[in-house]
């Protein structure tokens, strides 16, 4: 059994839940197959056991060290994202005319999830690139993909995102980084920016920095933002490196997780020469941006799913093999220990992590795929749907998971007992690792905020709407389940539930109490989201219910899993839903009307 994630339950969400496959029947993926599709996971899981997995202990017990002038990073670092770059993953989803594969995001996504299991921080590097390619291509004049976009997809070069600023922190309203006009055409850019990942490495002959800041005379806040292309070193008209641009890192954040990841302080412009050149319109740099870190937030969201997934499968292996204790029937102390599985408990922690990681992986591949349907449909209403579908699921995709997939590390850790606890089992690694995930790209909160605050109400509630729909689409094939009735019972009445909490937040928000409204917005955050989860836990088990008719061998076992998996989840995670969706209807001011001084 892989440890990294589990094949047989990727190729039930790719082509039972999803039919990925499918897509292979459009013009943009045409040629395609799931045998090809199937190659590249194949390559992907090796390359993550092989390059990635076997140095993640060591590069997490030897973080990089920042001499004053260099950034010095474990070898194997290097070595791996030079494999992961010979074998065409930076350009896997990447269009072909911009030198990618061109294969569905999807399938990309699962890649993804091999190395994020495998080594989460090494593979850190070309998760922001990718992003990066993306960004510049859709937004980037033609001299401007000239310069940069090729060497980018070919892994020359790398990428960050520099947004976050030590006094803004979240609040990019805040930034003060600057960019003055000149008039040679670019930005002379000047400020001090927080918490920038990949910010200096030797990993690529480049990098290229993608940089929130604000050109004097713009609007206040947000309104004002602009983004720039900042290169460490200049790239000449024939594509060759000039010299260094005034960028430096100023330090290196040191993390709990993540650690073989750079993260840094990072200056510019300290002797007054950051040369910045403006990549779409002024003053539409958090739009731009904003390109670049939704796609990021469905990749954190997968990442913590990709953790989770390890973190379970290491503990399964352990029940199973772990001798302890003996069946609470059994009172002979010199009978043989059973193991560990055998606990209704360890059961339970193990149940616990799987309706977790899968109802997530289930969550991260929809979302990716609504991505790939927009890349294939001209039709402007099916557009028009699925970009709201995004919309209101980005921020469930990014949180719903790094919350619940890190307590299933947690379990994991659990399971193991005093030995999770201990470096000698990956466990606590996994956990730590995870431990960011409900911090970057957006605090938990913030989330929660935009969920409620937004994109429920967005275009008098048409996101939510098409949401709902889907809920009733699914609902009605349920129906036509009668083993799975009892759930279809339980959703129905938690969908009612959702949209009259949703109303009278709404009533509040809209009366001129927007404080209060937002008030239990994390909440309202997680409970959205465990019973998107659950819409599909149904949505996976009426695919098992069917796929169990006429089911043999390893699939008969495969589908009951599904099934009790879903059972557990309606009955032990969305039996909470009801009452936190009365605590939120009620419009409960506890928090809201605690005080400083009481605390």
């Amino acid at each position: 059994m892989s440890l990294l994630l589990n094949r047989r339950d990727l190729e039930f969400v790719l082509y039972e839940l999803l039919k990925v496959d499918a897509l292979a029947k459009t013009e943009r993926y045409g040629g395609q197959d799931r045998a090809l599709y199937d190659q590249t996971l194949d390559a992907a899981e090796r390359l993550a056991t092989e390059k990635f997995a076997t140095h993640a202990a060591e590069l997490d017990e030897h973080e990089p060290t920042f001499d004053g002038e260099r950034v010095h990073l474990l070898p194997a670092v290097k070595d791996a994202l030079d494999a992961y770059v010979e074998a065409g993953f930076m350009g896997a989803s990447l269009d072909a005319d911009i030198g990618g594969m061109q294969l569905p995001w999807t399938i990309a996504q699962v890649c993804a999830a091999y190395f994020n299991a495998a080594n989460i921080a090494t593979s850190a590097y070309p998760f922001i690139t990718i992003a990066a390619c993306n960004l510049l291509n859709k937004f980037g004049s033609d001299e401007q993909k000239r310069r940069y976009l090729g060497p980018l997809v070919e892994g020359r070069f790398f990428a960050t995102m520099v947004l976050s600023e030590p006094q803004a922190g979240s609040s990019l309203a805040d930034i003060r980084t600057r960019a003055v006009p000149t008039d040679d055409g670019h930005y002379l850019v000047t400020g001090n920016k927080m918490w920038t990942s990949a910010a200096e490495h030797d990993l690529a002959e480049n990098i290229i920095h993608f940089v929130l800041a604000k050109i004097p005379g713009g609007p206040p806040g947000v309104k004002g933002i602009s983004l720039f292309i900042v290169p460490k070193y200049f790239v000449n008209d024939d594509g060759s490196l000039g010299a260094r641009n005034d960028v430096r890192i100023a330090g290196l954040n040191h993390k709990m997780g993540y650690r073989g990841t750079v993260n840094a302080v990072f200056n510019l412009g300290e002797r007054g020469q950051c040369h910045g050149w403006l990549l779409g319109a002024p003053h539409q740099g958090l739009a731009c941006m904003f390109h670049m870190m939704n796609e990021a937030r469905i990749g954190v969201g997968l990442g913590a799913v990709a953790l989770g997934a390890t973190g379970y499968l290491h503990s399964l292996r352990y029940a199973r093999e772990r001798p302890q204790g003996r069946h609470p029937t059994n009172k002979d102390p010199q009978s043989p220990m059973v193991p560990i599985v055998e606990h209704a408990d360890i059961r339970r922690l193990l149940l616990a992590q799987k309706a977790a990681v899968e109802g997530g992986l289930a969550l991260e591949l929809y979302c990716s795929h609504l991505i790939d349907l927009e890349r294939t449909t001209s039709d402007a209403a099916a557009l028009d749907r699925l970009s709201l579908l995004l919309d209101i699921l980005t921020p469930i995709a990014k949180s719903w998971p790094s919350e619940f997939c890190l307590e299933a590390n947690k379990h994991a850790i659990q399971i193991l007992g005093g030995y999770g606890y201990t470096r000698d089992y990956p466990l606590e690694r996994f956990y730590r690792d995870n431990r960011l995930n409900p911090i970057h790209e957006g605090a938990h909160g913030i989330h929660g905020i935009d969920l409620l605050g937004r994109k429920v109400a967005m275009r008098g509630g048409a996101a939510l709407n098409a949401l709902l729909a889907e809920f009733d689409a699914t609902l009605a094939e349920a129906d036509t389940c009668p083993s799975l009735a009892e759930h279809v019972t339980s959703f129905r009445a938690i969908r009612a539930g959702l949209v009259e909490t949703t109303a009278a937040l709404g009533a509040v928000r809209d009366g001129g109490d927007v404080a209060l409204a937002l008030a239990n917005a994390g909440i309202y955050l997680d409970t959205f989201g465990h019973i998107v989860v659950g819409w599909l836990w149904l949505k996976m088990a009426i695919v098992a219910a069917r796929g169990a008719q006429g089911a043999s061998g390893a699939d008969v076992d495969f589908y009951a899993s599904k099934l009790h998996t879903c059972r557990y989840f309606f009955r032990y995670e969305l039996g909470k839903v009801p009452e936190r969706l009365a605590l939120l209807a009620r419009v409960d001011d506890t928090c809201f009307a605690m005080r400083d001084a009481w605390l």
